[in-house]
């Protein structure tokens, strides 16, 4: 510990009392209803959003592979990942010891 460190700010908060009394911080005030002004406004008979989806869409078939990443993953959601685990894990929870055994593909 610091020398000459304030010990209030080591000590824990009183019963009911909350760490962030304020809460958690706004949002930008009517942030969704400016979004959608702004995507929604129209460019060329189009609007942006759909220019900035046009857009990735022509970098994607160009071999840009983040683009067309971000293009499959808004429209299908992203890929689901497999995890295999073999081996021994030993889980220490306060004094109990547990032994948990896998077998993995081979």
């Amino acid at each position: 510990m610091k020398k000459g460190g304030n010990p209030q700010n080591l000590k824990p908060f009183k019963k009911g009392q909350s760490g962030n009394p304020k809460g958690r911080p706004k949002k930008l005030p009517k942030l969704d209803e400016l979004l959608a002004e702004v995507l929604g406004t129209e460019s060329k008979g189009k609007t942006i959003a759909e220019n900035i989806l046009r857009s990735l869409q022509k970098q994607a078939m160009k071999g840009n592979v983040k683009a067309a990443e971000l293009l499959l993953d808004r429209a299908y959601g992203k890929a689901k990942q497999s995890l295999d685990v073999s081996g021994d894990l030993n889980l220490n929870v306060s004094d109990t010891k547990f032994t948990i055994k896998t077998k993995g593909k081979q």
